[in-house]
């Protein structure tokens, strides 16, 4: 599958899988711009594509802010003169039993996964519907469709995702952009490297295939669904999660 010369954005990009879906989609053709908000990390990833032929730059943005969100998207028109895909992958958690649960925490999980990701996608709308063309890929979580416990913040906001996605979807399809998100399951990155050794046994026990999944999994279906092969393929929500929730 290619992105060949297409122009794709990739939030929360810096490590895990935002970093591996902007190697992907570098190596199958794409200039990419990535962004986190920690400015010295990205440009690190950034740097290591670059360094490998690859057309990558990077950006500091705290998608949460509408400002830096639409700023992301100015700065990629900049430099690309065009913006084909973008991946809304920034996403945090604050874990805790809902009835402990700050107000801060709430809002915080629910600005930066749902909101940033809503900022992010009305800023890139409007250069994608100029060109009749545009792929927008949100990156969810099982969780949005199971629910976890202590995790109300962070399953409300991906449960949230699904609902946006599928809005925006209907409202742009007619304009040639697509509009689909992935609900990864457990995957190795550096929040499930935190979990003990009796939490990952029995988080295991739940899924069919035996293993946790990689960011490379989830990059390959970021991939599949940017690439002219889901062309047709609007509104529908991916899992890639070892046939955890089924």
């Amino acid at each position: 599958m290619s992105v060949k010369d297409k122009v794709a954005v990739v939030t929360g990009a810096s490590r895990g899988i935002g970093a591996a879906i902007a190697r992907k989609f570098c190596e199958a053709g794409a200039k990419v711009m990535l962004c986190s908000r920690t400015a010295e990390a990205v440009a690190a990833v950034a740097q290591t594509l670059s360094q490998e032929g690859w057309t990558a730059k990077s950006v500091q943005a705290n998608v949460a802010n509408r400002e830096d969100a639409e700023a992301l998207i100015e700065a990629t028109l900049a430099e690309f003169n065009q913006i084909d895909i973008l991946v809304n992958n920034a996403g945090i958690t604050r874990d805790a039993l809902l009835m402990r649960m700050k107000d801060d925490d709430w809002d915080a999980v629910l600005q930066t996964n749902l909101t940033g990701a809503a900022y992010c996608i009305r800023a890139a709308i409007r250069p994608m519907m100029r060109q009749k063309r545009g792929r927008i890929i949100n990156i969810s979580s099982v969780v949005g469709l199971m629910g976890n416990a202590g995790q109300a913040n962070y399953a409300a906001a991906k449960a949230g995702m699904l609902g946006l996605t599928k809005a925006v979807a209907k409202e742009v399809a007619r304009r040639g952009i697509t509009v689909n998100a992935i609900a990864p399951g457990f995957i190795t990155t550096d929040m499930t490297a935190q979990l003990s050794e009796q939490d990952q046994q029995k988080i295991l026990s739940t899924i069919p295939a035996g293993h946790f999944g990689t960011p490379e999994d989830v990059a390959e279906t970021a991939l599949f669904l940017a690439s002219d092969a889901a062309q047709y393929i609007t509104g529908q929500v991916i899992q890639v999660d070892g046939g955890m929730v089924m």
